[in-house]
């Protein structure tokens, strides 16, 4: 069970004051997969595609060490670490294990917002008189997460949800760092204003040029001569963040801006046909989690990267919201006709946008709607599919036209079939 790296910053007793709890799982996707390769624990894996195409999802920090991070090319962190082991991804073990993390969460305290599948703040201000100081709650979580996942997590504890998020990072791996609201100032100055949410490398080097290296130079800096460099919107938050000033509280629903899948292929392919294929399989993913959140679109979006990484975005906004494959598959396609190839395609993506709570705008029938396309044929079989794929896989039922050829009929994906 974890229990070393707990500590309180500087040295003191936990006043109680550090409630906001930013709590971060340990490499997440690579310890996951290490639950079923004990062998490799301690040795650098990397987790991701192993094709020529391939990107690292997630890394040990046995590989981290040598600069493999998640996004890069397979190909180059394994330059970085030629002795590093490559494992495959599965996405389903991350989000059981995911779900299995946030229920210990919410069980400390109905207040959590999820940053992500393996992030999270926890307001646990009303749960100390029943479970014991900030610092008590979260070793315990620590415990129980470890007992019931064997995954280890990070916590920090802080007065605000900046400084926590910051802390959690310094007690990595499979640590705590608690700071009192008496000693952010202290935790937060000697810092490089560059650990500040909001500083990239671009305003990282404007605040060097006016000598400002540490979080406690920006808080020094006069608030004028900040907007002036950085403008007024960066200028008043990194201003706050700096003296410690962060009033956000804990968000228990997430509203999603936007929902979209894209694919990246191992070829880059000039086949009209197949993109188009490959368009309505992706319309169909993003349809499903529309469904599965109770969402609809009110806008279509288009990214397609070529050869060449030139990557054009086309949108187009829908005369009524929705969560059908079809409609936003037909979108899709037509903003991808008015595209034109000029280049082979490496990256092509749907995404949907101006999300909108469907129940209140879908199964309307519209008066311009053309009785023809059925709409309501197609929402009752993708409503079937969906139902059929809850109680045995979603690749048990699919479109007859991305059902895969047989080993005797594959092909690279750039090479057309035949004429039937």
């Amino acid at each position: 069970m974890p229990s070393a790296g707990e500590r309180i910053f500087g040295g003191g007793a936990d006043d109680g004051t550090s409630t906001m709890l930013h709590i971060d799982m340990d490499a997440f996707f690579a310890s996951v997969e290490l639950l079923e390769h004990p062998e490799l624990r301690g040795l650098p894996v990397i987790i991701g595609g192993a094709g020529g195409r391939g990107v690292v999802t997630s890394a040990t920090y046995e590989a981290r060490r040598f600069g493999v991070h998640s996004a890069m090319p397979t190909a180059r962190a394994l330059q970085l670490c030629p002795k590093a082991i490559v494992l495959p991804s599965h996405h389903e073990k991350y989000r059981h294990y995911s779900a299995q993390v946030m229920n210990v969460f919410r069980d400390v305290t109905p207040l959590v917002e999820p940053l992500s599948i393996d992030e999270a703040f926890l307001d646990v201000a009303g749960a100390r008189r029943l479970l014991g100081s900030p610092s008590t709650i979260g070793a315990a979580v620590r415990a129980r997460v470890f007992a019931e996942t064997g995954l280890t997590c990070s916590v920090g504890a802080a007065s605000t949800k900046f400084i926590a998020k910051m802390a959690s990072g310094r007690a990595k791996p499979d640590g705590m760092l608690v700071v009192p609201a008496s000693e952010s100032l202290a935790f937060l100055h000697p810092l490089p204003v560059g650990a500040l949410w909001g500083v990239g490398a671009s305003t990282a080097e404007a605040l060097t040029r006016l000598g400002i290296r540490t979080v406690g130079d920006l808080a020094a800096t006069p608030l004028q001569t900040l907007v002036s460099r950085v403008g007024e919107a960066s200028g008043q938050k990194l201003h706050s963040l700096a003296n410690g000033h962060d009033r956000r509280s804990v968000v228990t629903e997430r509203v999603e801006k936007s929902i979209g899948h894209e694919m990246t292929f191992e070829f880059d392919m000039s086949d009209p046909r197949q993109l188009r294929l490959e368009l309505l399989r992706l319309s169909d993913q993003v349809a499903v989690r529309l469904r599965r959140a109770g969402l609809a679109a009110k806008t279509v979006a288009l990214k397609v990267r070529f050869s060449d990484f030139s990557t054009i975005s086309r949108s187009r906004t829908l005369s009524e919201p929705t969560d059908l494959a079809q409609t936003i598959s037909d979108a899709a396609r037509d903003l991808f006709d008015h595209v034109g190839l000029e280049q082979r395609v490496r990256l092509i993506g749907v995404r949907a946008e101006n999300l909108v709570e469907a129940h209140e705008t879908v199964h309307q029938p519209s008066l311009w709607e053309d009785e023809s396309a059925a709409p309501s044929s197609w929402r009752d079989a993708e409503v079937t599919v969906d139902r059929v794929a809850e109680k045995f896989g979603r690749n048990i039922l699919k479109r007859a036209s991305l059902v895969e050829p047989g080993p005797r009929e594959r092909r690279r994906p750039d090479h057309p079939a035949p004429p039937a």
